[in-house]
């Protein structure tokens, strides 16, 4: 090596140790700002919105007209966390509950005991586990939109995959990124697949067959990519990217060998109080249509009963819960101003401009090529407009008419929104569900993304074999 070759390795090595990633709250604060910059250049504009028969709020095609240009100003930036923590009230408000009460069944040592039991069973083949785990979540996701739903196994799962050699990513990958997969490559799910057709004017839940392979093999492409990483872990936790946060975790873990033999009565009822708690969540969601507050409810009691069977005496129930709620004040905070972001371009109005002027470009695009073109702009969109049912209200009733003029059936077309609606929202900082995740697990939002993007490039990839194989087959 010559020196200019030393000279190099020296700055690089400098470079890259003073490079510091920064917080996951300037990361989006600097996404606020480029979008209000961004409300002074795109000009304003709307659709026409009609209420339907069943409620749901559709745009009519062709209506789309400019109007008035609403720039944000700073007065306006600086509102937009403020009003951003009040749109996601109903979120904040189920982290700070799920938080409190699972720090209060955490303080009654039942769930140590419960990992132990599981540790012991998989001992010698935990790489198991993921797969097994992974599949629940998956197919939850896939039948019944299971997503938010997940947050409260987060903080279950993580010390159970610290336990078990791995880190917090592969807790959240086994609950939520099982559950984003699910409800992307969805054969039954309501909430994109169900509106999505009913928008587009074809019937309920046909075309399941070829979902059905989308979701097993997405599944399996996805399960494989978090086995490959927690084998690595599990040979060398210090290759994980949240080594020095779970190191903490896992001193504030109890010695599980060592409270086998303490397996109480009280832990048995305990740990069947929390199995209650989740088949009844799942019941309620499925049959009675359980929300936000619902689940909430049911696990706040969950919470109390397992204080009650833990002899805790009300004092320190209270002191847990509020330590638990406290735990959950940064990824609040988070929320809220991602949120923001999408306030500031509804109030700007550029949101209808945006999907118009891409609109615009696909219908100038001939068959295949546009078909492609159809998911990154859904992509796109689903940074601003991370709900699903939101966002099969806004685009479908555009997309599927444009697609008909262009050679793309209206289930390809569905199928596009699938892949544009889902799977980046286990990447973008707009989504609620992912931030509040990751803040359960105490992963900061830039490690996450990095773990993420090379299975996000994959499943991008997946996402053009279906479209393509679905073109050519001609799948309608």
């Amino acid at each position: 090596m010559n020196l200019e070759q030393s000279n190099k390795g020296v700055s690089k090595k400098k470079f890259s140790e003073g490079f510091k990633v920064p917080h996951t709250l300037v990361i989006i604060s600097a996404i606020i700002l480029l979008v209000a910059v961004a409300t002074y250049i795109v000009p304003g504009g709307a659709y026409e919105k009609i209420v339907n028969a069943d409620g749901k709020t559709l745009v009519v095609d062709g209506s789309f007209k400019y109007v008035a240009s609403k720039p944000q100003g700073v007065f306006d930036v600086l509102q937009a966390p403020i009003q951003g923590i009040i749109g996601g009230a109903e979120i904040i408000a189920f982290l700070f509950i799920v938080g409190g009460a699972f720090n209060i069944i955490t303080k009654t040592k039942a769930i140590d005991f419960g990992i132990v039991r599981i540790v012991n069973v998989f001992r010698g083949k935990e790489i198991l586990i993921i797969p097994i785990i992974f599949f629940m979540f998956s197919l939850g996701g896939g039948i019944f939109g299971m997503s938010e739903e997940s947050i409260p196994f987060i903080a279950m799962m993580v010390p159970l995959t610290l336990v078990l050699g791995y880190d917090s990513i592969v807790a959240v990958a086994i609950t939520y990124l099982a559950c984003n997969i699910g409800f992307t490559a969805a054969m039954l799910n309501p909430f994109n697949v169900g509106i999505a057709q009913s928008i587009a004017e074809i019937p309920m839940y046909s075309g399941i067959e070829y979902r059905t392979i989308v979701w097993l093999v997405s599944t399996i492409i996805a399960v494989a990519f978090v086995m490959i990483y927690a084998s690595k872990i599990k040979k060398n936790q210090k290759l994980s990217p949240v080594y020095e946060s779970d190191q903490k975790k896992r001193q504030s873990l109890s010695n599980f060998e060592s409270e086998d033999d303490n397996f109480l009565l009280s832990h048995k009822i305990i740990l069947f109080l929390i199995a209650a708690c989740m088949g009844i969540i799942i019941w309620g969601v499925l049959a009675k249509g359980f929300w936000i507050p619902q689940i909430a409810a049911v696990f706040l009691a969950t919470g109390f009963l397992a204080g009650i069977v833990g002899k805790l005496s009300p004092d320190e129930m209270a002191d847990a819960f509020i330590l638990g709620a406290k735990d959950m004040m940064g990824a609040a905070i988070m929320l809220g101003f991602a949120r923001g972001i999408v306030i500031l371009a509804e109030n700007a109005s550029i949101i209808d401009t945006i999907l118009f002027n891409l609109s615009q470009i696909l219908g100038s695009i001939p068959g295949i090529l546009a078909a492609y073109l159809m998911l990154p702009i859904q992509m796109f969109i689903n940074f601003f407009i991370s709900s699903g049912s939101g966002q099969a209200a806004l685009t479908m009733p555009i997309l599927a008419p444009l697609g008909d003029l262009i050679g793309i059936s209206r289930q390809l077309t569905v199928l596009i929104f699938q892949f544009g609606d889902g799977f980046s929202n286990a990447m973008f900082p707009t989504s609620g569900i992912l931030i509040a995740c990751l803040g359960i697990a105490g992963i900061p939002y830039t490690k996450w993304f990095k773990w993420i993007l090379p299975l996000q490039g994959i499943l991008f990839v997946l996402g053009i074999v279906f479209i393509t194989i679905a073109k050519v087959i001609g799948w309608n």
